[in-house]
């Protein structure tokens, strides 16, 4: 059985383009979305992949219409795979169902990992030239040695409550203990 999926984006847009086409390629079944590409939550999609069985294939009028981006088009075509149900996206003229359609698709697969790849390379690239540089990454300490030795002189005297020597600080009650602490006593 063929089972169609549509989605536009917002809803201002209408499906009948896309429904026509998927009519047109055989579909009985088709399930729709007005929502955002970039949602991870779309009912008419869950009850699309909900619906599918085994031999079934899943119909799009374009690839984009499915996936959010391609890492999860691709999760969605290898859940579906796995579950014996094949893929056909109208205007690319993908077919998992033939054994040249699932090639354009590993090759897909294979581009969006070599994309994943380099970004993580360029991250760690920029990361190790911000240290060669005296950079660190990270977030700021909430207390350097100025105010861990401000925070222990208040406490010292009874003139003030833990309360307002977090307030003063501008720091949560853990935070101050945790560096109280952790630091060595310098007297």
């Amino acid at each position: 059985m063929l089972v169609g999926y549509a989605r536009v984006s917002t809803q201002d847009q209408n499906v009948h383009l896309q429904k026509d086409a998927l009519i047109a390629a055989g579909c009985s079944k088709i399930y729709e979305d007005v929502a955002s590409g970039a949602k991870s939550s779309r009912a008419g999609l869950e009850e699309a992949l909900g619906y599918l069985r085994e031999g079934d294939t899943l119909v799009v009028w374009k690839l984009d219409r499915l996936g959010r981006s391609l890492k999860h088009l691709i999760e969605v075509v290898n859940d579906i795979h796995e579950r014996k149900i094949g893929f056909k996206s109208l205007q690319e003229n993908i077919d998992t169902t033939t054994p040249g359609g699932k090639l354009i698709f590993h090759v897909f697969g294979a581009l969006a990992e070599f994309e994943r790849e380099i970004i993580r390379e360029r991250t760690n690239a920029g990361l190790r030239a911000a240290r060669a540089r005296g950079r660190q990454g990270g977030r700021p300490k909430a207390m350097d040695d100025k105010k861990v030795a401000m925070a222990k002189a208040l406490l010292d005297k009874p003139d003030h409550s833990v309360q307002d020597i977090c307030e003063m600080l501008g720091v949560s009650r853990a935070t101050l203990y945790r560096h109280i602490k952790s630091s060595p006593d310098k007297g």
